[in-house]
């Protein structure tokens, strides 16, 4: 490598080149050159580096100094190296032009096979392989492939041609098609090129060379992989590079042949060789879905010494990179190239089980496993699956390939970006296709579930579900599509009717199945238990604690035994106010609203009392030896009188209030700003004998609870302090009440009484608010609420277009913003140990599942992060994988 290099060399067992440049040769280059100095069978070739993209776009698409030089140098290099010249008439050399950024993007970006092919040249290859029928295939693939990609002439006039030919001919594959046929099929070709562009099918094969350069560099803004970008978060990259190859051909006859197989399973992580091959085809014609390929199981029967050739590559390969890699070969009569590896996408359920095995296998160590499985891809294991109790019921329709597991329901639709418009409104979407295309990320991205009637395996629609944990059906060749209808079976099914599709058994079923969540498998429990040794076993100097804990936000006790299903380690969040919705509480705690005076207020909550006990016991018991945070009431009022005049006339009825005196008695209760207004401990404040009877509930609960031997730690927290003075008040309060019911029942257990801090100025006089705190827990949607001036009520309306425009890079209220509300968060953890070293601090906003902001209530020194429980073993993961970065730091 030299100084201001732009292109790399590959090719001869050596390049210029390796597995650590990603960042300068794209994923794809860089791992060329490694296979290259590994003395694996790759087609030489080189790389022009991603800087030379950022310059090119830096330099309003114009290439830096130097690099048509380097490119020409290398070209002739490559031309040394394989005795063929670039439009030779007697010998050609043919290249690729394919992209390759540092992070995989399967599909978004563009590709030119077959460049250098012109009039002389096609008559040079058939003098060469003695093969007219094989040079005129290459020709038309190339003259579409430069047509589509470089000079946008819509790809469907070059498939039209194609198709009349066919059906001219009355032949059904591409490969039925005779040279002469094909002749046709190019001067056709031809001229449909000429009609969009206006001037003839270039013959230099440099003019060739450049515009593919270009369109390659061009399509890193392409609309689907700007998309695909924002949807995978990708950041930070200088651009995609671009590599030139030499050309082999999967289409050369009966003895060659085109693949892409995944070292082991991509769907279950099964350690098996799994893929796909086509006889005769080029690689475009498995990854489009053009013809249903066979499994690469088959090519042991047909071609068992490249099968095993392949066998050894893949064995070599995995151990080398020390994970699942996914490759493209060709095999041009008879000898085998491989085109590409990368680290393979994989599921969920192949992330988990490859990461436990690979660590059985002594390949990996488990903090290597931990570090490899993203949260979004235990989130997947987490997906719903059809009810079993009903499945007998479902009318089965079709079967295809089991392309991505889970089971998704949903309305019909044809066209992604109709998808997208319903999924906008509302809707619970299926998107089904004849197959997809890079173009249809943004539908797919937003579909429960992607049903395709052509495709394999490895086509578009299966690669890109995975990776986004998507249910997937493919290639199930009854589904015929027409229009906005499919052919199911001489039954049609109209956009906006209901199917079902079980991507983990290919089944397709008529209307809308129930959905049930899946438990957590063996290697699933294996693996969230090292995340546990690893977060349980921090050494936390800071805090005087060992460990980083999870807790979740639950309301029943339901909710609470799902949540200890998931591993939870106690209740960070209990929402007292969701109880009162339930029927038949509602109505009382309604009463309790419009009582005219306090004695009458007083006897209404008595009856709510016994209620509320009975919510905090079952709670009690399901969590059982673990910590239990319950939140006194904090919505105000005016959110559970009646909304319509015919519900506050039952009302009316029952309390025995006029219904004049009622309606004026909710008018009252309206607030300008009600979620800056009476709510919170402000409610407690003038409301006193609300929150004592939640306190008088929640600590006879855990000592009826405590008879019958179970371990209870109840920690009350008084929410939406802003004042050392309100939670002063209300403590007192509280520990009047506490010591009364111990008064009465002779007996004692340990509570503690603590604050949510949720307003900015909580955070800035924690450390007086401290002084009557046992816990501060971050509220962290109202602080980023207050914080931002951000109603999160109303944000929806303009926060897409600030993140489209690059005025914030997250929601807020998804990801915690760690440079503003962040450092409010920290001011409050500081302030609030300054004044009390062991203050437990956790949070309970739903930022305490979302992983980034987990790894950053671990940095501040928080004890635990609480979420919902079905985010529980994504907070596990996250929590582990903070420990080990921050280690690593």
């Amino acid at each position: 490598m030299v100084k201001n290099q732009y292109v790399y060399f590959f090719g001869g067992g050596k390049a210029e080149g390796n597995a650590t440049m990603k960042n300068i040769l794209g994923g794809k280059g860089a791992n060329l050159a490694e296979m290259t100095n590994l003395g694996i069978p790759v087609p030489p070739g080189f790389t022009l580096s991603t800087g030379v993209c950022d310059a090119y776009y830096k330099n309003n698409q114009k290439y830096p100094a130097g690099v048509t030089a380097e490119v020409e140098g290398n070209l002739k290099k490559l031309e040394s190296l394989t005795g063929k010249k670039l439009g030779d008439p007697k010998d050609p050399l043919l290249v690729s032009v394919r992209s390759g950024a540092a992070i995989s993007m399967p599909g978004m970006m563009d590709t030119v096979l077959n460049l250098g092919l012109n009039e002389k040249a096609v008559e040079g290859l058939i003098k060469k392989t003695g093969n007219d029928r094989f040079a005129w295939d290459a020709y038309r693939r190339f003259i579409q492939m430069f047509g589509d990609v470089v000079m946008n002439v819509p790809h469907e006039e070059f498939e039209h041609i194609l198709s009349n030919m066919k059906k001219n001919k009355k032949v059904q594959a591409d490969t039925d098609l005779t040279a002469a046929d094909l002749k046709i099929v190019v001067d056709q070709y031809k001229k449909v090129y000429k009609k969009y562009t206006k001037k003839d099918f270039p013959e230099d094969p440099k003019e060739q060379l450049w515009g593919s350069i270009n369109a390659v560099f061009g399509s890193w803004n392409n609309p689907r992989a700007i998309k695909y970008r924002q949807i995978n978060e990708i950041k930070g990259l200088l651009g995609t590079a671009v590599n030139v190859q030499t050309m082999v051909f999967g289409n050369y006859g009966d003895d060659s042949g085109t693949g892409v197989c995944f070292t082991r399973d991509p769907s279950t992580g099964k350690n098996v060789f799994y893929g796909e091959y086509l006889t005769n085809a080029q690689g475009e014609d498995v990854v489009a879905g053009i013809r249903t390929p066979l499994p690469i199981v088959d090519l042991k029967k047909k071609n068992p010494e490249n099968y095993e050739k392949l066998i050894k590559i893949r064995a070599n390969l995995e151990n080398h990179y020390k994970d699942m890699q996914d490759m493209e070969f060709t095999i041009q009569q008879n000898i085998l190239y491989i085109l590409q590896t990368r680290t393979g996408k994989r599921t969920g359920l192949a992330a988990i089980n490859i990461a436990v095995d690979m660590v059985d296998e002594k390949l990996i160590t488990k903090e290597e496993a931990l570090l490899r499985v993203s949260p979004d891809q235990v989130d997947q294991l987490l997906h719903p699956m059809i009810d079993p109790k009903g499945r007998k019921s479902l009318k089965t329709l079709a079967k295809g390939l089991n392309a991505s597991p889970g089971a998704a329901t949903g309305q019909i639709v044809f066209e992604a970006a109709e998808a997208e418009k319903w999924a906008n409104e509302g809707k619970t979407v299926l998107l089904v296709r004849r197959e997809t295309s890079p173009d249809d990320i943004g539908g797919m991205h937003v579909s429960r579930g992607i049903l395709t009637s052509t495709g394999g395996m490895t086509s578009h629609a299966a690669v890109v579900a995975r990776g986004m944990g998507t249910p997937c059906v493919a290639g199930c060749k009854e589904v015929v599509i027409s229009g906005k209808t499919a052919t199911i079976k001489e039954k049609k099914y109209n956009e906006g009717d209901w199917l079902t599709i079980d991507g983990s058994t290919g089944e397709v079923f008529e209307g809308e199945a129930k959905l049930i969540m899946p438990g957590i498998t063996r290697n699933f429990k294996k693996f969230l238990g090292w995340a546990d040794e690893v977060r349980k076993g921090a050494v936390r100097k800071e805090i005087k604690e060992k460990g980083f804990k999870v807790r979740t936000n639950a309301d029943l006790p339901e909710d609470a035994k799902v949540a200890r299903e998931y591993g939870a380690e106690g209740i960070g969040l209990c929402r007292t106010e969701h109880m009162f919705f339930d029927k038949g509480k509602l109505e009382i705690f309604q009463e309790m609203i419009v009582a005219e005076d306090i004695e009458q207020r007083k006897k209404v909550l008595k009856r709510l009392a016994a209620l509320q006990k009975k919510d905090f016991t079952g709670i009690f018991r399901a969590m059982n030896g673990l910590p239990v945070t319950i939140r006194l009431l904090d919505p105000p009022l005016h959110e559970f009188v009646p909304k319509t005049k015919a519900d506050a006339k039952i009302l009316a009825e029952k309390t025995g209030v006029p219904l004049k005196k009622l309606m004026d008695k909710i008018e009252s209760l309206h607030e300008l700003n009600p979620m800056l207004g009476h709510r919170g401990c402000r409610l407690g404040i003038t409301y006193p004998e609300v929150y004592d009877m939640q306190v008088e509930a929640i600590m006879n609960a855990a000592c009826d609870v405590a008879k019958k031997d179970v371990k209870v730690f109840p920690e009350i927290m008084i929410p939406l302090v802003g004042t050392i003075e309100e939670l002063a008040v209300l403590r007192n309060n509280a520990e009047n009440v506490i010591n009364d019911i111990f008064s009465k029942r002779k007996m004692k257990i340990n509570y503690k009484i603590g604050t949510m801090i949720e307003i900015p100025r909580a955070a800035i006089t924690a450390d007086k608010i401290a002084e009557v705190a046992d816990f501060f827990s971050f509220g962290t949607n109202d602080l980023t609420q207050m914080t931002f001036g951000y109603s999160r009520d109303d944000a929806g309306v303009f926060l897409p277009e600030y993140i489209q425009k690059g005025i914030l890079e997250k929601d807020p209220f998804q990801v915690l913003d760690q440079e503003g509300v962040g450092q409010v968060v920290e001011i409050g953890v500081t302030r609030g140990r300054k004044t009390k070293p062991d203050l437990k601090i956790g949070i309970c906003g739903e930022h305490g599942g979302e992983p980034s902001s987990v790894g950053f209530c671990y940095k501040v020194g928080m004890n635990y992060v609480s979420c919902s429980p079905y985010r529980v073993p994504i907070a596990r993961l996250a929590a582990a994988q903070a420990v080990l970065r921050a280690a690593k730091e």
